[in-house]
């Protein structure tokens, strides 16, 4: 049977329904005044033909005013304005829909990183064997996180899922009815939501997504690989941040911590419940009928009649079923059997946790309560806790806190911090005896710089009587200076007595997790990557050195400037110097409703990091190891790019750029997130204290993309002016990491749009700066489609690049408002507060559409 090439399946099943549906969309009258659809695609065609000629945002505007709106006042064009980003708004919903309702048309999910091609793959190698041993153990984790940059509110969600299913059975009725319906609903929130409000958000993925899928794929396995044998490795399993992620957000609580594990817990107990119902209309034999029904009666009373009580265990779940299973095998010929299998490998996959609650605080935020408490113990004359601690050295602060044998409880303090900060450990224990250990068992500190940051936290534990915690420490290193010696910082945990006998209670596992998107915005792109990459080879031998298995979870976030991109393909990339027993990545924002937010998109993705993984212990164990010689160029590469990046951060007009010229300082007022933009409350703005999310988000909104790429030319072009270019180019051609990192670095070149923001090469105080950004992107792009042979960026995923053309279509109207309302408040001073407040609203409100649209912008 012969199948379209996929570019021409995308402009069938994409690009032509997008056209059709979009000139339905804008027929539609949203309002009392009608025109607004007709006058959008004449403000669009000018927009692209003003960018062609070199126009600014306000030259275009003022351009189009003129001409189609009569004697329009300022404020009717703002008017104007709104109009048409609400248009834009629903134009990107409908263009997601599609996208969505084609995805199995577009992506062949039987096709290559397809549990299907593992299956093949391994049966043609004679190989089945060796990858049941090396699935008994390897495991696949996504976590979701509690940094949001998705802008659709829950009914918007609920518009797209609808939309997208009509779209899958071309039924116009109700298209036109769900575009009408999402004319006429809110995009935005009137307030922040809290972080349990986040929590909501995102267990609805749990429940409608990531419940079936991974049920489905442990299925599979189990039927193809295991044949029928219960799977008892959780091959595939989540993580989750909301109201348990405590850094930079002062609005998680305890209270909120223990609701959304209570919520995690309701919400699995609701899943099985429902599973279990449909399976008691099948079991309607003797022996298996009244187990069946008790268990639909326990798990109804734990979720809809429970006030935090639990009728049933974990256990007693798992056991009843395969109580069930051999009754089935033994007296009815295995009637259904197949179903409680199914059922049977959710709850080993779930628990009744849904979930693991992970639990997160920053190194500065210990050192704060470390210090309360030590002046505490010193108060309370502590037996041999010495006075003069804080003047000891680190290994000698590490003994005596390791020494301490004293209970301190959080009502000991007044400090809000220092309560809050013992009341979450004492919050884990109690998530464990109600969800099980899987709960909530990590305790993630951010910004770690020693030794002593892990042994401050794990003392917190046996201070507040946890002697033998059931709880990893979790080390995040994220500057490029705490990644170049982090294997030095866990030799010294390995070689620590009291730590030593810790991990050997948690079956001498130790998890490291690694901070991409600060990685990036602290030493730039290149550097980044390969410090990540040489921390998890230094790391690796050291944990290999000491007998500690070693798991790295990695903070990847949505973009390539975050770790993103291409993410099943960093994967397999990595050799056999790099510890490969686990799969750990943060996703978040649009990259969960893009990646994971249909069951197919989800099914593509989580069978691709697992066959990534898989890929690299079983057919290619040795093939991506670097020599010599190619780590010595990558070296150099990214040396050559952390020096221009640096340079480029110690302008002085660096900072600046980014408050007066960008939208960083709107990112406050989008009211997506529950944490502040910032780690402190100055009002100056601190370059380390500035998340990430905002810093490169805000470059995105101003389409220059600059974490994605800067350096990255400049350190090419040395190469190719020194007569070096076959070390980089062989370094393309044989290596999947190298070739991969600048494939991401091409995305975040294909999302950037210069001429939007060309006019700033006039401004005074800014032009030279915005002139250094844009040369390097030049260099950047030149030499990248050099290296890869290609003519256009991303031309080797011609539907990818399809598809970002399109949505920076849709988009550039709503990027041109945004430019424009920027530069009317770059004017100073505004006489009318009214229209300088609706020129602050036009910017916010345009943050939402472009974001959005991006899938991947921060």
């Amino acid at each position: 049977m012969y199948t379209l090439p996929k570019m021409e399946r995308f402009n069938q099943n994409v690009v032509s329904k997008y056209q059709v549906y979009n000139s339905v969309f804008m027929t539609l009258p949203f309002d009392a005044i009608d025109n607004t659809g007709v006058l959008l695609p004449l403000f669009a065609e000018i927009c692209d033909n003003g960018y062609k000629n070199n126009w600014s945002p306000e030259q275009i505007i003022n351009f189009f005013s003129n001409k189609y709106l009569d004697n329009a006042t300022e404020k009717d064009k703002v008017d104007l304005m709104f109009r048409f980003i609400q248009y834009i708004e629903r134009q990107i919903v409908l263009f997601d829909a599609i996208e969505d309702a084609a995805f199995s048309i577009i992506n062949n999910l039987e096709g290559r990183g397809s549990l299907r091609d593992i299956k093949e793959k391994t049966e043609a190698k004679n190989k089945r064997e060796e990858l049941i041993q090396f699935l008994e153990e390897f495991k696949v984790r996504t976590v979701l996180t509690a940094h949001p940059t998705q802008f659709y509110p829950g009914a918007v969600l609920g518009i797209i899922t609808d939309l997208t299913e009509a779209i899958r059975q071309n039924d116009l009725v109700q298209i036109k009815q769900l575009l009408a319906q999402l004319g006429k609903t809110p995009f935005f929130k009137k307030e922040k939501p809290s972080p349990f409000d986040e929590a909501i958000s995102l267990i609805w993925y749990l429940e409608n997504v990531f419940y079936q899928t991974i049920g489905d794929m442990m299925q599979y396995m189990q039927k193809n690989l295991y044949d029928g044998k219960i799977i008892e490795n959780p091959i595939i399993s989540l993580g989750f941040w909301p109201g348990g992620d405590r850094d930079g957000n002062p609005f998680v609580t305890t209270e909120i911590t223990l609701k959304v594990a209570e919520r995690l817990r309701t919400s699995i107990l609701k899943c099985y419940y429902f599973d279990v119902r449909k399976l008691r209309r099948k079991l309607t034999f003797t022996g298996v009928e009244t187990i069946i029904s008790e268990l639909e009666n326990k798990l109804y009373r734990s979720v809809f009649y429970s006030k935090g009580e639990i009728f049933i265990t974990c256990d007693e779940f798992k056991s009843q079923l395969l109580k069930i299973k051999e009754i089935l095998i033994h007296n009815h010929q295995s009637l259904y059997v197949d179903y409680v299998d199914a059922l049977i490998q959710k709850v080993i996959s779930f628990g009744f946790h849904f979930a693991s609650l992970d639990i997160r605080q920053n190194s500065r935020v210990h050192g704060k309560v470390v210090d309360d408490i030590v002046n505490y113990l010193i108060e309370q004359q502590t037996n041999g806790f010495p006075k003069n601690y804080n003047e000891l050295n680190e290994t000698a602060k590490i003994d005596a806190l390791l020494l301490v044998r004293s209970t301190i409880a959080p009502e000991n303090f007044e400090d809000q911090i220092t309560k809050l900060t013992l009341e979450s450990i004492l919050a884990i224990k109690t998530i464990q005896e109600n969800n099980g250990e899987l709960g909530c068992n990590r305790y993630i500190i951010s910004n770690n710089e020693s030794a002593l940051d892990v042994m401050e936290t794990f003392s917190m534990f046996q201070l507040c009587g946890w002697e033998n915690p059931t709880v990893d420490m979790v080390p995040l290193f994220e500057s490029v200076d705490d990644l170049q010696k982090a294997h030095h910082i866990l030799e010294q945990l390995y070689t620590n007595e009291v730590y030593k006998i810790h991990l050997e209670r948690r079956k001498n596992i130790q998890t490291v997790m690694l901070g991409f998107s600060d990685g990036t915005k602290d030493g730039g792109y290149l550097m980044a990557n390969w410090s990540i990459f040489e921390a998890k080879e230094t790391i690796t031998a050291m944990s290999r050195k000491y007998g500690i298995k070693v798991i790295f979870f990695d903070g990847r976030g949505g973009p390539p400037a975050r770790g993103g991109g291409k993410t099943h393909k960093f994967y397999a990339s990595l050799g056999s110097t790099i510890e490969n027993q686990e799969i750990q990545l943060t996703i978040q924002g649009q990259t969960i409703s893009s990646n994971f937010g249909t069951l197919d998109s989800c099914r593509l993705n989580l069978e691709n990091m697992l066959s990534a993984g898989v890929t690299n212990e079983i057919f290619n164990k040795d093939e991506n190891n670097l020599t010599v010689s190619e780590k010595q160029t990558m070296q150099k590469l990214a040396e050559l790019g952390y020096q221009k990046y640096i340079d480029f951060k110690n302008d002085p007009k660096f900072v600046p750029y980014l408050e007066q010229m960008s939208t960083l300082c709107f990112y406050a007022k989008t009211n997506i997130g529950s944490r502040p933009a910032k780690r402190n409350a100055d009002d100056k703005l601190n370059f380390s204290d500035l998340r990430a999310i905002p810093f490169v988000g805000s470059w995105s909104q101003m389409k220059q993309n600059v974490p994605g790429f800067y350096g990255v030319g400049t350190a090419l072009k040395y190469f190719e002016d020194n007569n070096r270019w076959e070390e980089v180019q062989l370094l393309y051609d044989n290596s999947l990491f190298f070739k991969t990192l600048l494939e991401n670095s091409m995305m975040s070149l294909a999302k950037s749009f210069f001429p939007l923001t060309s006019y700033m090469k006039k401004d005074k105080e800014f032009g030279a700066f915005w002139q250094i950004i844009y040369d390097e992107f030049l260099e950047t792009k030149r030499l990248l489609l050099k290296i890869a042979g290609h003519k256009e960026l991303m031309d080797n995923y011609p539907d990818g690049k399809a598809s970002i053309q399109i949505r920076e279509q849709i988009v550039r109207p709503l990027l041109t408002i945004q430019q424009y309302a920027l530069s009317q408040l770059r004017r100073g001073k505004i006489d009318d507060v009214e229209l300088k407040e609706i020129y602050e609203k036009l910017v916010v409100r345009s943050l939402f559409g472009n974001t959005n649209a991006s899938r991947n912008s921060a």
